[in-house]
């Protein structure tokens, strides 16, 4: 056994591991970083692509050990990362993925060629993305969807073949801290599939329920699932507890408030982890509130969220959307109700059963399938 040390999206890790242990197997068993696919095994088909040290390679043929004072780039650490995001744009866009397997190679692949051929022609876009197989959806779409993202960025024949990231486009390892900023900064979209907005009214005066904001063990107390086991000024430690169907899932974790008086508006960061599945969740909450009239207030929310570990597979945008927002509307009747009764007080409510509000999200699914179907008869 080996103690090994390296970068891993941005964090620093350590772990033993055996000489023999692949780069792969390091990140999927170790680092419950499954994003990281295993298909051939044998460095061909590209599904296992990392970025190591900012460049791409088979993480199923790289020895864990080899990777020591390294910097690993898994297709997790990408959230941030503005081109990222225009190709997973795209491929959604041209149709260039079905099963998804080998969609986390091929948008590496993709994100480097575009770095580096700035000025690619389709020809070449093929040439480039020849490493990475896929078995289902056919080439077509791939292709079209990478060539869109370079001709979006304006690329041109003469640009250089070879070209140093420039500060902009190399790889960026934010604190967590620092991220809900820089999204609100950056140009991405907001449809990248790590945010959600939602809207809330309350019968209470603006003054009244930014005086309440401000007692984090109290906010805590009106979301469901929720609870605080310690609290420092604007920061608290505790749990929140969600049910997956006959799993239960309890992130313990920590959070810290920022308040922005005169606009009326805050954020709350947090993260945690579930020691059971070993699934990690961050998030930013961002709320704005504005004067609704009549007595009322107007709570303007946005989240963006990151879900990483074997629950991940929760995390599809519709799921979460409906999810939250029911989440939403539990907690705004509990502040509600609260500052009506004149506390904040009362014990959290009772978690979520997301189990519950998935079939309710896959069932309207199948309703609208059917009833596109029979609009196309």
């Amino acid at each position: 056994m080996k103690t090994i040390e390296m970068t891993v999206n941005g964090e620093r890790v350590q772990a033993l591991v055996e000489p023999r242990t692949h780069l792969a197997d390091f990140l999927r068993d170790h680092q419950r970083l499954t994003g990281t696919h295993l298909g051939c095994e044998h460095g061909v088909c590209g599904a296992c692509t990392v970025l190591i040290d900012g460049q791409p390679a088979r993480a199923c043929i790289t020895y864990a050990v080899q990777c020591e004072g390294s910097e690993v780039r898994t297709i997790e650490g990408f959230e941030d990362d503005a081109l990222m995001n225009e190709l997973r744009a795209a491929f959604s866009r041209e149709h260039a993925l079905q099963c998804g397997f080998c969609t986390p190679g091929m948008l590496i692949a993709a994100r480097d060629l575009v770095l580096r051929l700035p000025g690619a022609h389709e020809r070449r876009i093929r040439e480039e993305m020849s490493g990475n197989l896929c078995r289902c959806t056919g080439y077509v779409g791939i292709v079209h969807a990478v060539a869109s993202v370079v001709q979006a960025r304006g690329a041109s024949n003469e640009t250089p073949v070879a070209q140093a990231p420039t500060a902009s486009s190399a790889p960026r390892f934010t604190p967590v801290e620092d991220r809900a900023e820089e999204k609100r900064q950056s140009a991405s979209p907001v449809g990248a599939g790590t945010r959600i907005e939602d809207e809330v009214i309350v019968k209470h005066p603006l003054e009244r329920v930014w005086a309440a904001f401000a007692d984090m063990p109290g906010v805590a107390a009106c979301l469901p699932g929720a609870e605080i086991t310690e609290s420092a000024g604007s920061s608290v430690k505790g749990r929140i507890t969600v049910k997956f169907g006959p799993m239960r899932a309890a992130f313990a974790g920590a959070a810290a408030l920022e308040r922005d008086e005169a606009a009326k508006r805050g954020v709350i960061r947090g993260a945690g982890q579930d020691a059971l599945s070993s699934s990690r969740a961050r998030g930013d909450i961002t709320y704005s509130l504005s004067d609704a009239g009549g007595g009322s207030t107007r709570i303007a929310l946005g989240i963006d969220y990151s879900l990483q570990g074997p629950l991940a597979q929760f995390s599809r945008g519709g799921l979460v959307k409906e999810f939250v927002g029911r989440m939403v509307a539990e907690f705004a009747a509990n502040l509600d109700r609260r500052l009506a009764a004149g506390t904040l007080a009362p014990p959290p409510a009772a978690q979520l059963d997301a189990g519950k509000v998935f079939w309710k999200w896959l069932w309207s699914r199948i309703k609208a399938i059917f009833k596109l179907r029979r609009r196309a008869l």
